[in-house]
């Protein structure tokens, strides 16, 4: 699986748990939480969309390191 396949399903299981957010408005610096608003229920959500779309498992102490969209797309490209 490429990046961009990587990075094109991560934006699906976000666009999923927050529709109202567009995906030209994410880069892969942005910050979730802080320049999106997520909250944790969000991130858990997002967390298990990409879960059940790629079967990598992201386990509640590695969250600090898909705080933007490049980390998880790094973090999930490393595991799949």
């Amino acid at each position: 699986m490429t990046r961009e396949e990587i990075r094109s399903t991560l934006l699906s299981c976000l666009s999923a748990v927050a529709p109202e957010i567009g995906e030209e408005e994410i880069e892969d610096d942005t910050d979730l939480r802080d320049e999106l608003d997520l909250d944790s229920m969000d991130i858990l959500r997002w967390v298990q969309g990409i879960h059940k779309a790629l079967g990598v498992e992201i386990p509640e102490e590695d969250y600090g390191q898909i705080a933007t969209l490049g980390e998880a797309v790094d973090y999930v490209a490393a595991r799949v």
